[in-house]
This record gives structure tokens, sequence and C-alpha cells, in this order.
């Protein structure tokens, strides 16, 4: 139950106003998570639970504000409800015995365009049986069906699971190494924490934990050192390290101590790997030597926090982007999981996502390389600007 949001299963609930979304999903999770009504529209906002659903593991989901909702919000809704596509990496579409329409239609194009796999649940046949005609017209889409009722069906639950295990994505089901799959079993690796005002006290920050559990689960040998204490750290071992880890803003001080013989790379490029796609990330990087003075640079970040002094999103990257290019360009920074009109950056670059899915991140290099727009994230623009981007990514061959 403790396991990162980002970690889990994103379950995207759509469907008509009244359909019986709210409903399904308080079944499902057992608890009166969202408001029930027989008044269109209650529900407005995005409503997120967290929780294990046995034996799929932890999932996140999202229940949606009606598709077709006709009250003044309407346009807003539907914008929300839109946007939590890239945060899907299911989707259920629920739907009465009448079958589904022109809105709901227009939804599984925008699945099968973002490779979303989706089930349809008909609800409320405990008050309308669905005919023959309309479920075959729902085959058509999908094979996926379920019927049910969220109020009489004994066995809606079970069937729900029996649907979501055939559609699994593959990297859900056999999760992905973070840095284990890169080195042999027994391995021993160095991993260089800086403790700075970035890392909260009395803990390291959560891509550093994830890591190191990874590296554990694979049966490696882990040392954790701060950056002054690297040094001495290689000297003390008999073999050298498989892999050094660093902090990507101890790069410059790291990779000037490790040998060009150890491989080295960074929690940032390990995660655009895990949560993005490196050689999308690493092209991306390359349109820094195209930028021009005026140009605008858009920095997202998964999570919202406070700005510090040496902040790397708004402070060290900036910098590091101002030394390479010589140039004055406009830098922009948004925060959470708004994803703005990004049609006049010449550059995105994305931060290292441990506090969102993949979906979601994979979402956002889809529409960036639809408009041919360059995207890369923390760790490679870094290494990149310091001129030791083929060594740190040299690992993933």
């Amino acid at each position: 139950m403790k396991t990162l949001k980002s970690m889990r299963l994103h379950i995207g609930i759509f469907g008509k106003t009244n359909a019986g979304k709210s409903s399904i999903l308080n079944r499902i999770t057992g608890q009166d998570i969202s408001i029930v009504s027989d008044i269109a529209g209650t529900t407005t906002d995005v409503v997120e639970k967290s929780m294990e659903l046995l034996p799929i593991g932890p999932v996140n989901f999202l229940d949606t504000a009606g598709i077709n909702d006709s009250t003044e919000l309407s346009k807003e809704r539907i914008e929300k409800t839109m946007k939590i596509l890239n945060r899907t990496d299911i989707a259920v579409i629920v739907c009465t015995p009448d079958g589904i329409d022109d809105y709901e239609k227009s939804l599984t194009e925008k699945f099968n365009e973002l490779k979303i796999p989706f089930i349809i649940l008909v609800n409320k046949t405990d008050i309308s049986k669905i005919n023959e005609e309309t479920l075959n017209s729902l085959k058509d889409f999908t094979k996926n069906i379920i019927l049910t009722s969220a109020h009489t069906d004994k066995d809606l639950v079970f069937k729900f699971k029996e649907a979501l295990v055939k559609i699994l994505p593959e990297d859900f089901v056999n999760s992905p190494k973070i840095a284990g799959d890169l080195i042999p079993e027994k391995s021993t690796v160095i991993l260089v924490v800086p403790i700075d005002k970035e890392a909260p006290k009395g803990r390291i920050i959560m891509p550093q934990v994830q890591t190191l559990r990874d590296l554990l689960d694979s049966n490696c040998i882990s040392i954790v050192v701060k950056e002054n204490e690297l040094k001495n750290a290689l000297e003390n071992l008999k073999t050298p390290p498989s892999l050094v880890i660093t902090d990507s803003q101890a790069f410059k001080q790291v990779s000037e101590i490790v040998p060009d013989s150890i491989p080295l790379t960074s929690f940032s490029i390990l995660f655009a790997r895990l949560k993005g796609d490196l050689k999308a990330f690493s092209k991306g990087a390359k349109a820094i030597d195209k930028l021009q003075d005026g140009d605008r640079v858009l920095i997202l970040e998964s999570c919202t926090h406070h700005a510090i002094e040496d902040d790397i999103g708004r402070v060290k990257i900036p910098n590091l982007l101002k030394q390479k290019t010589g140039k004055n360009l406009i830098i922009e920074n948004i925060a959470g999981h708004d994803f703005p009109d990004i049609s006049k950056y010449k550059l995105i670059i994305h931060c290292g996502a441990c506090m969102t899915n993949r979906r979601e991140v994979l979402s956002r290099i889809l529409i960036a390389n639809k408009q041919n727009i360059p995207i890369s994230n923390y760790g490679i623009v870094i290494s990149y600007c310091l001129g030791i981007l083929p060594r740190a990514t040299g690992i993933f061959n």
C-alpha cells in the first residue's frame, strides 16, 4: 500500500454522464470513493484512488467527469477528462445497455491512437438487457466486454479483474529493472548521493531509494557515498566496481574521479530509460547546439515543490544551457500534470519523472515528436552540456 503512485497501474474510468462510473468504482474498491447521485454531472473533477487490487498489484483509479456533460462547466470538465488520457495505462468505458454513442466512439479512437488497451463495461443490466445487435456492435471496438450491474452483480469485481488481466501492459506484468539488468549479478555498484538542500532531512530522494532497492533485488553489492568520499571508496575496493551511478548535479566532479574504464551514469538517465525513451531524449539533447537568442525552452517538473537557492530545474540547468550555448534563452518552468501548448518552444526538458508514470512521459514525447519539437531530460541534458553524454549512456549499449 506504500507503493508510489508513479509506480502504479493507472486505470482511467470514462463514459457518459450518469452511466454509473462512480458506482462501479465504489464497488471495485469496496469504498465510497466517488459521490453517487441520479443528478447528471455529479463528478466534476477527476477522483483518484490508490489501492492494492489483488492479484493485479498496486493500481491507481482515475474516475473522470462525464464526457457529454451539458452544464456550464462542460468544456472545462471535458478538458480535464481528456488530459487524464496521458496518464492512463488501461481505460474502462462505462456505458448502459443502450450501447455507446459518438462521444464514446471518439474515446476509443483516442485510445487506439495512444495505444491504450481498454475495456467496455456495460452497466445497469439489472434495469434493461442489452440486445444482440448492440452487443455485436460493441465487439467491433473490443472483444473485452463486461456485462454487469454495479448494484446487483455479485461477480462484478471478479469479472473486472479477469478482463484486466487479459490486457495488462507487458512492462507491468514483468516490471523493468532500473539498473540491475545492466550488470552481472553480485556486482559491486557505487551510488554517489550528495547530501544538499534538495535532499530531505533524514532521507534521500526517491530515485536514489528506488535504484538502491532495485540493485538489492538484483543481488548486487551497493556502496552509497557522498561525492567527497568517492575517491576513498574507489581506492578501498580490491576490484573496480561494475558501475558508478551519480546524482546528475555531481556529474562533473564524479566523472573526473572515476576512471574511464569504469562505466558511469546517473539516476536521472536511468529513469530516462525506465520512465521514457532514452533514444528520444538523447536525440533531443542535440538540439541544444541549434538554440538561438530568444528561443524558448520549457522545463517540465513532475512534482510541485518550493524552489530552493540551487534548484536543479530552475537554476542549475538554465545556467548550464546558457553557458553551453552562449545565447540569451527564455526558459520557462511548469510543474505537475499540466502539459501546455508547446508550439512556441524550441526544446523541452523533462525531469527524471520519479513522481509520474511512464504513460504520461511517453504521451508527452509523442506529442512533442508529432510537432517536431526536441525533448530530453535532466540527466541527459546535464551530461550533454558537460560533454560526457557518450560516456554517461555507454552502459546501455
